[in-house]
């Protein structure tokens, strides 16, 4: 057998739906010898890695800690720990990841009912507080940024609206977390599960997760043993709380990552990185303006970390995204969906969130696009960018 060489693949600008560019510090990070995941020193790491992500998320949380997995993984933990078999659930669906949610509640026995809303789209408090009248379910899931559709949904009214009906709010802030703000004591939020890869600038691998004291007592009061041995918090929260309880090896080097992660978001602050990614879409959105190209979301709801655009007519889908990476090095996402083939995905998220990813991603679809025959003016597209950024 011939051994393969080297790893040595082609750089790439990653600014599609995740992940995202990685922080040079973070890739430091991650060659830091391995520590064994009882040793007193990665015992401390845990807590300060614990610590930021509750500023993060900006709650007081005990129960609050990366899960070993990707987003997806958060999703389920969340869902299989909250509901047993039987229980009522309502997921708000108005893109993929909706979806997503419907079937792993499904799956973990839920009896579900979903609010759909057109892609695109968010959900108004009133029409959700009817439902939760009419349905009364235990759990009621929504999706704070929905990465299929760029839609980013308002939370202040739903927590106490949740309340009313002594349903638990469960919220997936996948993409949102460190790129918007996400409140969760604020908004009464009792479970939310994220992913390192997008606004964090980290791998893929951790899902942070936190229950608030009404999440934690539905927990710890089940009267089923929770669907999965590997996410349930009854038993992880042991490894991750006091006790330090072996559960299974945590992703050392993963933690290492993310407790680098947030110690970059905290450096920089988080009111200064939501304007840094506010100001980026600002200039974006003006650029693809200039080039003929409109948002497929619905205007005041549109995510600054993930952009998602309309095709103009005429324009191949694919050859534009295939020239991007060939000749640019730049990765953005194809629609997925009711999506597919109508839209692109461009993500300014974390590390990638900066005026010179801008400016280049318009200066090449630029070209993309005249390859395309489409009518753009020569040079629109950065110069309009560059008339955002010199008003500051």
């Amino acid at each position: 057998m011939t051994l393969p060489g080297q790893l040595n693949p082609a750089p790439r600008i990653l600014m599609g739906p995740g992940p995202s560019d990685v922080h040079p510090r973070v890739l430091t990070a991650m060659a830091t010898p391995l520590l064994g995941h009882l040793d007193p020193q990665f015992l401390q790491i845990m807590n300060e890695t614990q610590e930021m992500l509750r500023q993060t998320f900006q709650t007081a949380n005990q129960l609050t800690f990366p899960v070993s997995g990707t987003g997806s993984a958060g999703m389920e933990t969340c869902v299989v720990n909250l509901i047993e078999p039987g229980d009522k659930m309502l997921v708000c669906v108005n893109g993929v990841f909706g979806q997503r949610m419907t079937d792993v509640a499904q799956r973990a026995g839920a009896q579900v009912t979903t609010l759909e809303q057109p892609w695109g789209e968010v959900f108004d408090p009133q029409r959700i507080r009817e439902a939760l009248q009419q349905h009364r379910p235990k759990v009621l899931g929504i999706v704070h940024a929905e990465t299929s559709t760029g839609a980013w949904q308002p939370m202040d009214e739903l927590g106490k609206i949740c309340r009313e009906f002594d349903t638990l709010l469960l919220l997936d802030t996948v993409t949102s977390l460190a790129g918007v703000p996400v409140k969760l004591d604020a908004w009464g939020v009792d479970a939310v599960y994220s992913g390192t890869q997008k606004c964090l600038s980290c791998p893929p691998g951790l899902s942070p997760v936190s229950f608030s004291p009404r999440g934690v007592e539905v927990l710890t009061k089940r009267k089923t043993k929770v669907q999965s041995w590997y996410l349930d918090m009854n038993m992880v929260q042991r490894y991750w709380g006091e006790e330090r309880f072996y559960h299974h090896t945590a992703p050392i080097t993963m933690v290492y990552a993310l407790r680098e992660a947030l110690r970059l978001v905290h450096e920089e602050g988080l009111e200064a990185r939501f304007a840094r990614h506010m100001r980026n879409h600002t200039a974006l959105k003006a650029g693809l303006a200039a080039l003929g190209i409109t948002y497929a979301t619905v205007e005041g709801h549109q995510l600054p970390q993930l952009n998602a655009v309309r095709i103009p007519a005429g324009v191949d889908d694919l050859a534009v995204r295939k020239r991007l990476l060939s000749e640019f090095g730049i990765e953005i996402g194809g629609g997925l969906g009711d999506f597919k083939g109508k839209a692109w995905r461009i993500g300014l998220m974390g590390h990638a969130s900066r005026p010179s990813n801008v400016l280049l991603v318009l200066a090449a679809l630029e070209q993309c696009l005249q390859a395309q025959g489409a009518k753009v003016t020569a040079g629109a597209g950065v110069a309009a960018a560059n008339r955002i950024y010199a008003v500051g």
